[in-house]
């Protein structure tokens, strides 16, 4: 066990690339990690690790080492967890999810699910950053959007659909654009999350458009976006969830309705692994069956059909 606990140091260290960090990553001290790691340098004979008083970095050996440490550390895992599952799911489980997507319609879910699943503790962080699963202890994070990195494990949830809307009053105001061209003379309210919050994408594939807008609003986020469009303060993009009780109620009404609208969709993803824990395998079921069918927040307002009373 002690030769597994410096295989662990070594490989936490090497993919943080850090003494402070992998410590971080294993809750243990510095020093603990920099004495089991010396510890293996010296049974092994060899070096593997150039530290500098900047920077940690692997050396030939040590890259040969990592790939076949982890392996190691996977199956050694993967053992524990077979016998543990047996069981059912259990233990701390570790969430990321958007801001946005994750107060308003992920917390009842994760509320649910916890009073389902007694022996699971939840640890769930909110933020729009786009954290390192690995690196950062992470067992599953809820994302939204394209996904980029290919070496996570993603399984599609629900269907996301982005709604171009606006308060009645602005748009009594401003007039009604009725075709993509006619976004350009109108103050548009920007989501900075967005890649490129100037672009605003319709429809699909190869018959895609993008629209460049400009606005003097910018929001890191789809809460005060909505805000400020029932405050009559522009035309906003948004995903529907972010809208749709503003959407029902009439305080926005949706616009260019004839222009099919781009969809994006929620994936639950987590890292690859020979064995999956039964408590995020538990976990993700859980909200494909919680997702399935017709979105909540694509019901109750008439997406597909220009509203007379804002034009």
């Amino acid at each position: 066990m002690d030769r597994l606990d410096e295989i662990r140091a070594f490989a936490a260290v090497a993919e943080a690339k850090s003494f402070t960090q992998g410590s971080r990553k294993l809750g243990v001290s510095g020093a603990q990690v920099s004495k089991l790691v010396a510890r293996l340098e010296n049974r092994l004979g060899a070096r593997l690790l150039n530290r500098t008083t900047r920077d940690v970095s692997l050396t030939d050996t040590g890259q040969a080492y990592l790939e076949r440490a982890r392996d190691l550390i996977e199956q050694f895992d993967a053992l524990e967890s077979s016998v543990k599952d047996q069981a059912g799911p259990s233990g701390n489980l570790k969430v990321s999810a958007p801001v946005s997507f994750g107060k308003g319609q992920l917390t009842p879910a994760l509320l649910d699910f916890a009073s389902q699943c007694l022996a699971v503790s939840l640890d769930v962080s909110f933020s729009d950053r786009m954290v390192n699963l690995v690196e950062e202890g992470f067992d599953v994070a809820v994302r939204i959007g394209h996904l980029q990195d290919s070496s996570l494990v993603a399984r599609k949830l629900a269907a996301v659909r982005m709604v171009t809307c606006a308060a009645p009053a602005y748009l009594a105001g401003a007039g009604t654009p009725l075709t993509l061209g006619e976004l350009a003379a109108h103050e548009a309210i920007l989501d900075t999350n967005a890649r490129d919050a100037t672009v605003w994408r319709f429809g699909r594939g190869a018959e895609a458009m993008e629209v460049r807008v400009h606005g003097r609003l910018r929001f890191n986020g789809a809460e005060a976006c909505v805000e400020a469009a029932v405050r009559g303060m522009g035309i906003l993009r948004t995903p529907a969830f972010a809208a749709a009780d503003e959407l029902r109620s009439g305080r926005l009404v949706p616009v260019l309705c004839n222009y099919e609208p781009e969809e994006i969709y929620v994936h639950a993803v987590y890292p690859h692994a020979r064995h999956l824990a039964a408590k995020v395998r538990a976990f993700v079921d859980f909200l494909a069956q919680r997702y399935a069918g017709e979105p909540a927040w694509h019901q109750g307002w008439g997406s597909r059909h220009p509203v007379a009373a804002a034009e």
